[in-house]
């Protein structure tokens, strides 16, 4: 059976995966583009966005595992876009036309839309399922290969709590955000059926992995 699998989800120090008051103009809140600058810095992401340059070494080598495997993607209603873009009918996502996918989306909300085709192969399908039942819609549409959860946190938590995520990568950001919305919460024993690594990156970030024994 394919993998469920979570990639470059970063954290603050205090366990706050994205920051307070999310809008159109700040879709991480307070937090702005703080938690993900060790990304933005490697190669990979230069690639991506078709520049030159940018970082190699352990930050690079984590970033790179993102993409290879990953048949479809599920997230949260928070990552397709701001508080009120249910009411939008043209609204498709923060990414443009092309958004950076490439598989399926599945993105969980209570206000579910008609299907979405962008180009690139990114189609987006609007659920209002448990995790559960959006990772056997994920799989269906993934062709053998894993499935990714996208974010944000509180999607990323229900997966943790349900049992259904089997290999996650965080990188925790040395800042502190004081609020927003916390991976942790309600989540105490979870190391208990995990095997962890952490590696320490010369960016400051610490990169931890959680891998359910067995994979």
């Amino acid at each position: 059976m394919s993998l469920t699998r979570i990639h470059n989800l970063s954290i603050s120090l205090d366990g706050f995966a994205t920051g307070d008051v999310q809008s159109l103009e700040e879709p991480f809140g307070h937090a702005g583009e703080r938690l993900h600058e060790w990304m933005f810095a490697t190669r990979w992401w230069h690639a991506m966005s078709g520049e030159s340059g940018g970082s190699g070494g352990t930050d690079n080598a984590f970033a790179v595992r993102h993409a290879p495997g990953i048949g479809a993607e599920i997230m949260g209603s928070g990552k397709f876009g701001p508080p009120g873009w249910h009411d939008d009918p043209e609204w498709k996502g923060w990414w443009g036309p092309n958004p950076p996918f490439h598989t399926p989306v599945f993105v969980l909300t209570h206000r579910p839309r008609v299907s979405v085709e962008m180009e690139g192969g990114t189609t987006f399908h609007f659920l209002d399922v448990s995790p559960a039942e959006a990772l056997e819609a994920a799989r269906g549409a993934a062709d053998g290969q894993d499935v990714r959860i996208g974010g944000g946190p509180t999607v990323v938590r229900d997966f943790l709590v349900a049992g259904l995520v089997d290999h996650m990568h965080l990188a925790q950001v040395p800042i502190v955000l004081g609020r927003g919305v916390r991976l942790w919460d309600g989540l105490e024993g979870l190391e208990k059926d995990y095997e962890i690594e952490a590696t320490s990156s010369p960016s400051g970030v610490t990169h931890v992995t959680f891998t359910r024994a067995g994979v």
